[in-house]
C-alpha cells in the first residue's frame, strides 16, 4: 500500500492536476518528485486517455511502473514502447490509449510519420526539464505536439535547480521551447513544506568524526595541490572569465563540466600543459573522496597506478613529454610517503642495510638500532608466516569504521531495552547508506569480518590482513614481470649481487689485450656502481637534487613502490603460495568435505530475523523512499552525508506517524566531505532564490503558430527569370528527406524549426536528399576521423557519385566550438635550443608525426579520388539549417519512394529467372558491386549489350570514375605493359 500524501503533496496535486493547463514543476530533491508524478498518472490512467512519458531512463520506467502498480494502476499499467516493438504493433498500441513510456527518438519519428495520433493525444509527462534546450528532442517533439494538438497538456518536472541557474534567463529558455507559461517552485524552505515536515522531526544523532593524523595531512596536500592547478590554470587563461574556478567547486562531479565549458571556444588554442591541468583537477578530487571511502592499500594502489600512468605513456610505453605539474611538488611528495606509512612501514634492516653490502660494521649498526630503540624487535609483529621479513604492516583503518561499530552495539542495546514493548511500530532492521557501491561493499567487508573481542582501533584488522594478502600477491605479480623487462641493476637486491659479476665477465672478455691493472680497475667501478649505498632512512642519494627536476622527482616517488617489490621478491615461492590461501581456508574446506556443516546449515545460510539484520545500501534516486517505505527501520546510519536522503527521511517520518525513527549522522569533521555537504546546501538555496527572482521579473513568452495559414505557404518562386520573378502554385511543401539514424542529431529539429518539413525514411545512401539531385553525407569531426580510419566513407562517396548527380559531403561542427580542423595536439613544436644532433636526427629522415596522414590531407585525397564530390563545411547545426534553405531554393522536391529504392538491396526471390551467371560475370568487372550490379542489369539486356556501351554511356550508369575504370578494364588499355 503507498504512503498516504503530505500536505505539500496536496498542495501542488491541486495546483498542476488539472487537464486544461500546463505547467513546470520545481521540486527540491528528496521531496517526492516521482510519487507526484505516479499520483498524476494515476489520475490519468484510463483507455480514453493517451497520457506519454518522455525522457525518461529505464531505471525510471521501470520503478514508475512498479510504483503505479503499487498504487492499483496494474492492467494495463505503464507500457514501455522500446525499439524492439514494430511500427505495426506501436500504431495498435497507441489506439488503445492509456499511459506510455516512449524514448524521444521513436516518437518524434512516429509523430512524423502519423504513427501516433497527435490530436488524440490527452497530454505528455516531460522528465528532467532541466536538460531541454533548443538543440533537444524534447523541444522538436513539444513543436510537433502543438502544431496539431493546442489542447493538450503538457507538464514538466525537475528537481536539479543548479542546473537552470546558468547562462542568460536559463528559466525562460526552458519554458520558452516547452510553450509554457506557468511555473510552480517548491524549495525546501517554502512555507507549506517547511511547516509540514516540522510537524515531526526524526530523532538525529550528529557524529562528527575526527581523521587520523595521516588522513589529515593527505587531505591538506590534496588540497594543495588543487589551489596550485586552479591557480596555474587561471593565470594561463587570463583573458576568459573563470571565476567560478574555485576550490568549493571542484569538489562536484558538475565542476569537469563547468571546466570544459569555459575553454571550449578557445579549446583548439590550449597547449597539452593545460588540457593535462584540466584532466588533474578531476584527479584530486577523486582522491580527496577515494581518502575518505577507500580503505589504506587500495588508496595507495591507486596513487601507485596514478605515478606508472604519469611517467610511462598509456600507448607508446616511453616516458611521457607532458608529466603533472602537481606530481612535482612537495605536496604531492608528503601524499606519497604518508599513503604508504598508512599501509606498511619497513624495517631498518630491510630499507638501510641491502643484503649486498659487505657487514663489517655489523656493530656499528647494532649500536645505532640500539640508540634507536628498535634492537631486538620482531620485525614480523602479526606472527604470520606469509608476511616478508623486514615489512611491518600497519593497516590503518578508517576512523569511521570504528565508529560504526559502536553506533551498531549502541542499537543492539537500545533493540534489547525495547523487547517489552510489542506496540512498537517499524522494523528493527539497520539500514546503513553510502554514497556509492564500492563503499558499500568495503562497509559490508567490515562488518562480516569484524572481530568484537579486538581493542578499538583493530577491529578490521581481519579484513586488514586480507587487503595485505591481495596487496602482497600483486606486487609479487609485478615484481616477477618486470624480472623480465628491468636490466638487473634495477630488479632487486639478488639482481644486483649478481650483475656485477655477469658484466664484468662480459668486460672481461672484451679486454683480454688490457693490462691487469687496467681490468682490475673496471672490475672495482663496476662493483662499486653495483653495490652503491643508500643513505640511512633508505632515500636515494639523488634526492638531494631540486624538485623541479622531473627525473629526480620520479625517482623519489617510484623507489618508495620498488622497495616492497624488492623484499618480496627475496621471498621463498612457498611463502608467496600462502599469500593467497587463508589461514581458515583449510579449516573450512575439511568441514565442508566431512559434512560438519550440514547441521549448522540454517545457521549459516537460514533467514535471520530483523533485529539481526543490517542492510548496506548505496544512495540512489527516488527508490530509495520504496526502500524506506518497504523495510520501515527504526535506525538509520547515514555512513555518509547526503541532503537528498535527509529530506527522504524527513518525508517518511511524516508520512508514517507513530513510527520512531532515530538516524546517526556521520561526517568527518573539517574534510571536504563536511565542506561539499555545507556548499551543496548553499548552492541550492541559492539557486531557488535566483529562480524565484527571475520568474518575478519574467516576461511570459507568447507563442504563435507553427505554421502560417495563409496561402503563400504552398507558393514559391520557381525561377526569376520567369515573368521577372512571377510566383507560381507547388502542390507541395518543402521538404528533406531524413534517414532514421541522423535522429540522434540535432538538425532535424532545426530543419524542422525553419520551416522545412521533415520526412523520416530508412536511406541506404546519404543522410539527407534535398532535391532528386542533391545527395548529402553529413559527419561531424569524431564520425569524420573514424569513417576516414574505417574507409566507410569511400564507398560512401562513391555510391552518391554513382547514384546522384550533385553529392555533397558536409562536415559539420559543434556549437560554441573551434571551426578549425588544425589543433595543437596534433602539431609537435620543439622549443628546444637547436643543436648539431637535433638538426641530423632532424634531416635523417621524416618523424613519426610526419609519416602520419592528417585529417587535411585525407580530405585533399577523397577530393581527387572523387572531383564531383563538393564539400560543404559548417561551423554549427544552425549554419547547416541555412545551407540547406539556400540549395533548395529554385529546385524541385525529392521524391520519397525514389530515395528509399537507390541503393537498396532487393529481396533475394525479386531475382529469380534471372542468368545469375551473367550476374556473377557483372560483379567480377571494377566499379560493380552488390550495391549496384541490379541498377546495371536493369540498363542493359545482355553482358554483350553492356560491353558494346561507349566510354560516355557506361560513364551514365557507373558514375565517372568507376566507369571509367570499367571502360578501360574492358577494352584492355589498363594492362600492364612490359
Amino acid at each position: 500500500m503507498a504512503a498516504p500524501l503530505l500536505a505539500f503533496h496536496k498542495d501542488i496535486l491541486e495546483k498542476i492536476h488539472d487537464p486544461s493547463t500546463s505547467e513546470l514543476l520545481l521540486l527540491a530533491r528528496g521531496l517526492g518528485l516521482r510519487r507526484m508524478v505516479c499520483t498524476l498518472m494515476k489520475i490519468y490512467d484510463s483507455p480514453q486517455n493517451l497520457v506519454v512519458l518522455v525522457n525518461a531512463t529505464p531505471e525510471e520506467e521501470a520503478a514508475i511502473g512498479e510504483e503505479l502498480g503499487i498504487m492499483g494502476c496494474r492492467k494495463p499499467g505503464l507500457r514501455v514502447v522500446g525499439y524492439e516493438m514494430g511500427k505495426r504493433d506501436r500504431q495498435d498500441l497507441y489506439k488503445k490509449g492509456g499511459l506510455f513510456s516512449v524514448t524521444s527518438r521513436i516518437l518524434v519519428v512516429d509523430m512524423l510519420q502519423s504513427d501516433i495520433p497527435i490530436e488524440l493525444i490527452t497530454g505528455i509527462l516531460v522528465l528532467h526539464a532541466e536538460r531541454v534546450t533548443a538543440l533537444a528532442l524534447e523541444a522538436f517533439i513539444v513543436r510537433l505536439y502543438r502544431e496539431k494538438n493546442s489542447t493538450g497538456f503538457l507538464k514538466a518536472f525537475s528537481d536539479q535547480p543548479e542546473s537552470i541557474t546558468s547562462g542568460l534567463s536559463p528559466l525562460r529558455n526552458i519554458m520558452k521551447e516547452l510553450h509554457l507559461r506557468i511555473v510552480h517552485i517548491y524549495p525546501r524552505f517554502h512555507e507549506i513544506v517547511k511547516s509540514t515536515l516540522e510537524n515531526r522531526k526524526a530523532d538525529v544523532i550528529e557524529l562528527y568524526q575526527h581523521m587520523t593524523e595521516s588522513m589529515q595531512t593527505i587531505h591538506h596536500a590534496i588540497v594543495q595541490c588543487m589551489t596550485m592547478t586552479l591557480s596555474e590554470l587561471k593565470r594561463s587563461h587570463g583573458t576568459l572569465e573563470l571565476d567560478d574556478l574555485t576550490i568549493e567547486n571542484a569538489y562536484f562531479k558538475s565542476f569537469d563540466a563547468v571546466v570544459r565549458r569555459q575553454l571550449d571556444p578557445v579549446w583548439h588554442k590550449v597547449g597539452p600543459r593545460t588540457k593535462q591541468l584540466v584532466g588533474d583537477l578531476s584527479t584530486l578530487r577523486r582522491l580527496l573522496t577515494y581518502l575518505l571511502s577507500y580503505d589504506a592499500f587500495s588508496f595507495y594502489e591507486y596513487l601507485e597506478t596514478l605515478i606508472a600512468c604519469n611517467t610511462t605513456s598509456t600507448f607508446s610505453g616511453e616516458k611521457r613529454l607532458n608529466q603533472s605539474p602537481w606530481m612535482l611538488t612537495d605536496a604531492a611528495n608528503i601524499i606519497f610517503q604518508t599513503a604508504k606509512r598508512r599501509c606498511y612501514t619497513l624495517s631498518k634492516k630491510s630499507a638501510n642495510r641491502p643484503d649486498d653490502v659487505t657487514f663489517d660494521d655489523q656493530d656499528g649498526w647494532d649500536a645505532l638500532d640500539d640508540i634507536e630503540g628498535c634492537r631486538g624487535q620482531p620485525a614480523n609483529k602479526l606472527g604470520k608466516s606469509w608476511i616478508p621479513e623486514g615489512l611491518d604492516p600497519v593497516a590503518e583503518e578508517l576512523p569511521k569504521w570504528e565508529l560504526l561499530a559502536d553506533v551498531l552495539q549502541e542499537v543492539e542495546e537500545e533493540i534489547i531495552r525495547h523487547e517489552s514493548f510489542t506496540n512498537i511500530k517499524g522494523s528493527n532492521t539497520v539500514l546503513v547508506m553510502t554514497s556509492s557501491s564500492r563503499a558499500s561493499a568495503l562497509v559490508s567487508e567490515f562488518l562480516s569480518n569484524m572481530d568484537l573481542d579486538a581493542p578499538k582501533g583493530k577491529r578490521g584488522r581481519r579484513m586488514m590482513e586480507k587487503k595485505l594478502r591481495q596487496y602482497l600477491f600483486w606486487k609479487s605479480k609485478l615484481a616477477s614481470q618486470s624480472e623480465g623487462t628491468k636490466s638487473p641493476s634495477c630488479t632487486g637486491v639478488k639482481a644486483k649481487k649478481n650483475a656485477a659479476p655477469t658484466v664484468a665477465g662480459k668486460s672481461m672478455e672484451r679486454t683480454t689485450n688490457q693490462s691487469l691493472a687496467l681490468r682490475k680497475k673496471e672490475e672495482m667501478k663496476q662493483a662499486r656502481g653495483a653495490n652503491r649505498r643508500r643513505v640511512r632512512g633508505g632515500a636515494p642519494s639523488a634526492t638531494s637534487k631540486p624538485l623541479s627536476d622531473t627525473n629526480s622527482e620520479n625517482t623519489a616517488i617510484n623507489d618508495g613502490s620498488e622497495d616492497i617489490e624488492v623484499i618480496v621478491a627475496a621471498q621463498n615461492p612457498s611463502s608467496l603460495n600462502d599469500i593467497l590461501v587463508g589461514d581458515n581456508d583449510f579449516g573450512l574446506l575439511e568441514q565442508i568435505i566431512s559434512g560438519q556443516l550440514q547441521d549448522a546449515f540454517d545457521t549459516q545460510y537460514g533467514l535471520l530475523p530483523s533485529e539481526q539484520t543490517v542492510i548496506v545500501r548505496a544512495y540512489s534516486d527516488d527508490s530509495d523512499d520504496r526502500v524506506l517505505a518497504e523495510l520501515q527501520p527504526k535506525f538509520i546510519v547515514m555512513f555518509e552525508p547526503s541532503l537528498e536522503f535527509v529530506r527522504r527521511v524527513e518525508v517518511f517520518k511524516n508520512s508514517h506517524p507513530g513510527l520512531g525513527v532515530r538516524v546517526y549522522f556521520m561526517i568527518y569533521q573539517l574534510s571536504c566531505e563536511e565542506h561539499k555537504y555545507l556548499a551543496a546546501l548553499r548552492r541550492e538555496k541559492d539557486s531557488f532564490e535566483r529562480l524565484i527572482k527571475e520568474r518575478g521579473i519574467m516576461l511570459n513568452p507568447v507563442f504563435e503558430e507553427q505554421r502560417p495559414k495563409a496561402a503563400d505557404q504552398f507558393i514559391r518562386t520557381i525561377s526569376t527569370r520567369l515573368a521577372g520573378g512571377r510566383k507560381e502554385l507547388s502542390t507541395q511543401p518543402s521538404q528533406v528527406i531524413v534517414d532514421m539514424r541522423e535522429f540522434r542529431s540535432t538538425l532535424p529539429s532545426l530543419l524542422h524549426a525553419s520551416g522545412l518539413q521533415v520526412v523520416p525514411a530508412t536511406l541506404t545512401i546519404g543522410d539527407y536528399i534535398l532535391t532528386p539531385e542533391i545527395c548529402i553525407e553529413r559527419k561531424s569531426i569524431p564520425d569524420l576521423v573514424s569513417s576516414f580510419n574505417s574507409g566507410r566513407l569511400y564507398t560512401q562517396c562513391e555510391l552518391m557519385s554513382v547514384h546522384y548527380k550533385q553529392p555533397i559531403l558536409l562536415i559539420e561542427f559543434e556549437e560554441n566550438k573551434a571551426f578549425s580542423l588544425e589543433l595543437i595536439a596534433e602539431t609537435t613544436k620543439s622549443y628546444a635550443k637547436p643543436t648539431a644532433k637535433a638538426t641530423f636526427k632532424r634531416d635523417a629522415g621524416p618523424s613519426e608525426t610526419d609519416r602520419v596522414p592528417s585529417l587535411q590531407s585525407k580530405i585533399v585525397l577523397l577530393t581527387l579520388q572523387f572531383p564531383r564530390v563538393r564539400i560543404i563545411w559548417s561551423s554549427s547545426p544552425y549554419a547547416t539549417t541555412d545551407i540547406f534553405n539556400d540549395l533548395k531554393a529554385n529546385n524541385p522536391e525529392p521524391d520519397l519512394s525514389r530515395a528509399i529504392a537507390i541503393g537498396a538491396e532487393e529481396e533475394p526471390d525479386v531475382g529469380a529467372g534471372v542468368n545469375t551467371a551473367a550476374e556473377d560475370l557483372l560483379r567480377c568487372l571494377p566499379g560493380i558491386s552488390a550495391k549496384n550490379v541490379k541498377y546495371v542489369m536493369s540498363k542493359v539486356n545482355s553482358v554483350r549489350e553492356f560491353c558494346e556501351m561507349t566510354r560516355e554511356e557506361i560513364q551514365g550508369i557507373l558514375g565517372v570514375e568507376p566507369g571509367n575504370r570499367c571502360w578501360e578494364f574492358m577494352h584492355g588499355i589498363g594492362s600492364m605493359r612490359p
